[in-house]
């Protein structure tokens, strides 16, 4: 072990580096000179990028120091150390090619050995374990202090724990990563290493024992296990001189893959430390049978056994019945040593046979060494039942004030200052230390005194600690002790006030309900009770004084002289009215999402009246007295996605206006009193001029720009709850939902990706984590000049986090997340949101798309969870034409998809028959559907039993399907798709037909009613297709026909494949039935 850390300090550049880059290259090296400590191959010429190898070795230190050994001597040893579980923190979503990578435990990453790194179970689970195991720890033992001990926090740890347990139905019954090891590896032998000794990552008593049962069913053999499924390493098939394999290839590996005795010692340790001595001492037995006996008796555990050449034609006819030769080294020293651990562990008698050596030990009935030597941080206890959790809320006053409101409600708090001596802070002070802890004093500015919590950082060393600034809900959630003071930190979502989703105080409670609820379910593993902490401030009962001064001296007055506007020549009034309608609704002409079927973008009759635009614009001083009103990204400079250009695009009704004097629209400015029309015309100085056009005044004797005039439209628009313009003003000038990147995170590490942008042509696929202004540049370029839908695409994005995070399972049967098909669903610009509105309200598909985009962020966050959710709702009028997202009682639609087992399925309510108020059911159902990207259960692995391509659990197959159905751009029509393959599966399973041919691809059939008519007979619309709308020239009543049924889709569905195989008789009648 001090050897090893000795190899690992010499490159500490590239810990330091690596936490910036979190590029492979700039891994820690996986192999050293056992000799010299010295690296052995080049950064390029082995996979070091192995998490799991660097967590394992943080994970034996934890379990060796617990137990009284010293590893570790002085403090830059210790800072080291902490900077390693700096290193494996956020290795999780290392980007790179668009992989999340890492690895593995096999050291080849993707199964084809491309050299392509990938998530890997394995090592999330070690990262879990050593991060747990390195928490709170004293690197010095008895003999440390507050200067040896290591810090993690705990979101960290629970970010891994998210991935192992992730919403990912695929093809098992739960909701979990496990028991698949990474994209290309469906299971790995290696999980034994994560589910029991020596990690014990997995909590869940149920998915231990579901991936237990899945390695032992389909990678166990005589000799041992596979690695996993179509491992070609040391087969006779084997090409040692090529690198990599191509997937259609790997098949040839399939039933001789290497048995590997390690996996028996992994699964001998299991029972062991569960205390099933029956299971433990047949897996002994069952090794030691297959063990290499040397010249003088000694049992060596050799690395492999391989199929001999001469014997894979009788393996592949009949799996498992030839014998095997063993290869590779031997002894395979981490087999071995395995195996010595586990005789030691195992009950004796007096005579103890340990590699054939007999020790005669008297009296001895538990074995050398009991479970808790090996385990004495207790980890394999992880999966025991624990007691519920007891989420403590704290409420305290900012002053005197607030408290006195409170207790007119009968509310009854304390103030902060009375909480002494406890110290209550926001969170991102805790963050500002963990990017500070080091070994040298820090001085604490706002205190004045000193304070020293020890960690990483260490300029002797050359590193900087902890690089990440996110501090999440678990980690707020305790008390710390700090230089003899006590701290309590508020969590960090009262921290956003940066953004207008901090105006909808509606949603700050939901998402701190959210946040409650997600604190109970992941603290199981963690001591205490946790205990939130929020502190009630002017802002959150009433306006703070700063802004109702600011609003009585400035926007609730008239507008007042502006000396260098008033003396520009007046406009007359008709020539004002002329350009008033020439600039009309360019708000909306930028909108993506309004219906391309609407003869004219049209303006709303009754427009909300506003406060008179003020004398004096904003400035860089926020009047609210919080952080800067907008996002990081510097404000005097132009976002990224609108730098090149100095201004966008004219649309041909604006053309016609591009030299319209400047002060002609200023004083249309100045003269209206509707915030909508003043959008309109700062959207027209926009278009034409840019934001940085200079407006001819000046405010305490700075240029007010175009850009200074939006703020303030944006900051009334806030007060207004307006917010339609507010999303529109927000992309604008460049703003971000706060955590965006973190949002997108939670998304991918939950193995799903992620779409944003219009199908087909104008859609990005995220498939690994990207900075923060990468994620806000994609995005805008996918919406080009549609800021609302922008905004609206980071609104929904982290909306979509929040409820993969507390609500899995309304994720299930999903791999992609396309928001732009969420917000619109086909080319036609029908949308799923909007045309839910639509259907709801009663009104056009333009005027849906006004009232989604008008939505408060809590009723779009209740609409998007009811359309995931596959519940029926109603919309409510809360006044000022704001609308309320409400349930109702329905059971038409089940959330789930609704072709199912598609045998036997009943209709939603039992009936066949399709009322009038159940006219369109199916439809939307499918068109839900297919824009959520929701498949049947077991789609993929029935889909794979007719292609018989990679593995049928394999997640990069899973994808390779999901992307071919992507290019269908009508969410009805991919639905209806899939309905059609799980038709063709059947005929595979049932082997009806020798072949499918080409009928995969073959699109030619007819609908019913008003389309079932011969091609050359079919009525169509001056846009080419049918008159009743159906898309992809399939009849819109066959969408909306129920799956089951004797007129069901499915019955119609069955019968064309039936047709195109020859499977009816060509005289009579048939009774087609699917049962």
């Amino acid at each position: 072990m001090r050897g090893l850390l000795m190899a690992m300090m010499q490159q500490k550049d590239k810990v330091e580096k690596f936490k910036t880059t979190q590029n492979p290259l700039d891994a820690l090296h996986a192999k050293y000179s056992s000799s010299t400590g010295q690296t052995v191959v080049g950064d390029k010429e082995w996979g070091h990028l192995q998490i799991d190898a660097v967590s394992l070795y943080l994970l034996i230190l934890a379990q060796m120091t617990a137990s009284g050994l010293q590893i570790v001597f002085n403090l830059d040893e210790v800072a080291f150390i902490q900077n390693l579980v700096f290193y494996i923190e956020s290795a999780y979503c290392t980007p790179l090619d668009g992989v999340l990578q890492d690895y593995g435990i096999w050291e080849r990453g993707d199964k084809t050995n491309h050299g392509l790194p990938e998530l890997n179970a394995s090592s999330i689970g070690m990262a879990k374990a050593a991060l747990e195991a390195m928490n709170e720890l004293d690197l010095f033992g008895a003999r440390g202090g507050s200067s040896s001990i290591i810090h993690v926090l705990a979101d960290e740890a629970q970010k891994c724990q998210a991935v192992l347990q992730s919403s990912l139905v695929l093809f098992l019954s739960v909701q979990s990563m496990l028991p698949r090891e990474s994209n290309s590896k469906e299971l790995d032998s290696g999980l034994l290493a994560i589910i029991s000794f020596p990690a014990f990552a997995v909590d869940d008593p149920q998915l231990i024992q579901l991936t237990r049962t899945a390695i032992v069913s389909k990678l166990q053999g005589r000799y041992g296990c596979k690695r996993f499924l179509r491992d070609g390493y040391k087969t006779p098939k084997e090409d040692p001189s090529r690198l990599y394999y191509e997937p259609w290839e790997l098949r040839m590996f399939d039933n001789i893959e290497c048995d590997w005795p390690l996996f028996f010692c992994y699964l001998m340790l299991d029972y062991c430390f569960q205390g099933n001595k029956e299971a433990a001492t047949e897996y002994t037995e069952t090794l030691e049978e297959i063990m290499i006996r040397t010249e003088n008796g000694m049992r060596l555990v050799p690395e492999l056994y391989a199929v001999p050449a001469d014997k894979v034609t009788e393996e592949y006819q009949n799996p498992g019945s030839q014998e095997r030769i063993a290869m590779g080294r031997c002894p395979f020293m981490w087999a071995q040593s395995l195996y010595i651990l586990g005789k030691l562990l195992q009950e004796t008698l007096s005579v103890v046979s340990i590699c054939n050596v007999d020790v005669f030990v008297p009296n001895v009935t538990k074995g050398f060494l009991a479970v808790g030597e090996l385990d004495p941080l207790n980890r394999r206890l992880c999966s025991e039942k624990k007691p519920d959790v007891v989420v403590q809320v704290v409420i305290l006053a900012e002053d005197e004030n607030i408290r006195e409101k409170l207790r007119h409600h009968e509310i009854i708090v304390q103030t902060i200052d009375e909480v002494s001596p406890i110290e209550v802070q926001p969170a991102r002070v805790l963050s500002h230390l963990y990017t500070y802890l080091g070994m040298v004093p820090v001085q604490d500015t706002a205190s004045a005194k000193n304070i020293c919590w020890f960690s990483g950082r260490n300029k002797k060393l050359g590193l900087s600690g902890r690089k990440s600034r996110d501090v999440g809900i678990l980690s707020t959630s305790k008390l710390y002790s700090l230089n003899d003071r006590i701290f309590a930190f508020t969590p960090q979502i009262t921290d956003l006030t940066r953004f207008y989703v901090a105006s909808d105080y509606e949603l700050m409670i939901d998402i701190f309900k959210s946040e409650i609820y997600f604190l109970k379910s992941s603290w199981q593993n963690m001591l205490g009770r946790p205990l939130v902490v929020m502190a009630m401030r002017r802002i959150h009962l009433g306006l703070n004084p700063q802004v109702q001064k600011y609003l009585e001296d400035h926007l609730l007055k008239s507008l007042v002289p502006r000396p260098q506007l008033l003396n520009r020549a007046v406009v007359r009034k008709g020539k004002m009215l002329k350009r008033k309608m020439s600039v009309r609704g360019a708000i909306k002409k930028t909108r993506s999402i309004i219906s391309m079927e609407a003869d004219g973008f049209g303006h709303c009759d009754d427009r909300r009246p506003s406060l008179v635009l003020p004398s004096q614009v904003l400035t860089d001083i926020d009047p609210l007295g919080r952080l800067s009103a907008r996002s990081p990204s510097p404000e005097d400079t132009m976002p990224l996605w609108k730098q090149g250009n100095s201004s966008r695009q004219r649309h041909t009704s604006e053309t016609q206006y591009a030299t319209t004097e400047v002060e002609e629209l200023l004083g249309m400015l100045r003269e209206t009193e509707q915030l909508e029309e003043q959008g309109d015309i700062l959207q027209y100085l926009v278009d034409t001029q840019g934001l940085a056009f200079i407006t001819g005044t000046t405010v305490d004797g700075k240029p007010v720009t175009v850009k200074d005039l939006l703020k303030l439209l944006y900051e009334k628009a806030c007060q207004q709850k307006l917010w339609g313009l507010v999303r529109h003003s927000a992309g604008m000038l460049g703003k971000r939902v706060e955590d965006l990147a973190k949002a997108v995170t939670d998304l991918l590490v939950r193995q799903k990706q992620v779409t944003v942008g219009m199908p087909p042509s104008n859609e990005h696929t995220i498939t690994a984590p990207l900075p923060e202004m990468e994620l806000r540049t994609l995005i805008h370029q996918a919406y080009g000049d549609d800021e609302s839908t922008a905004m609206l695409t980071q609104e929904l994005l982290v909306y979509l986090a929040m409820f993969i995070r507390t609500e899995p399972m309304l994720f299930n049967e999903m791999l992609r997340l396309r928001v732009g098909l969420i917000i619109q669903v086909s080319a036609p610009c029908f949308k799923v949101m909007a045309t839910e509105l639509s259907r709801t309200l009663v009104c056009s598909g333009e005027e849906a798309s006004e009232h989604l985009l008008n939505l408060s962020p809590f009723e779009m966050k209740n609409l998007l969870h009811h359309i995931l959710s596959g519940k029926e709702f109603a919309i409510s009028s809360v006044g000022r034409g704001n609308f309320s997202i409400v349930s109702c009682k329905s059971s038409r639609v089940s959330k789930k998809s609704q072709i199912g087992g598609l045998l036997g399925i009943e209709s939603a309510d039992g009936s066949d028959e399709m009322g009038p108020e159940r006219q369109g059911q199916w439809l939307r159902r499918r068109r839900l559907d297919g824009a959520l990207n929701r498949v049947p259960r077991d789609f993929y692995p029935r889909v794979w039993g007719v292609l018989e391509k990679m593995t049928p659990g394999e997640l990069k197959f899973a994808l390779a399907v999901e992307t071919a159905l992507n290019a269908i751009p009508q969410p009805e029509y991919r639905q209806l798709i899939v309905e059609a393959l799980m038709v063709l599966t059947l005929v595979s399973e049932y082997n009806v037909g020798g072949t499918l041919g080409n009928i995969i691809m073959k699109v030619n059939g007819d609908a019913t009613l008003c389309c079932a008519k011969p091609q050359d007979q079919r009525e169509t619309s001056l846009s080419g297709g049918l008159l009743c709308g159906g898309a992809a020239y399939v009849c819109q009543h066959f969408y909306d026909s129920a799956p089951s049924g004797s007129y069901g889709t499915m019955t119609y569905l069955v019968r064309a494949v039936a047709f195109m195989l020859g499977g009816l008789p060509e005289d009579g009648e048939i009774d087609c039935t699917v049962s």
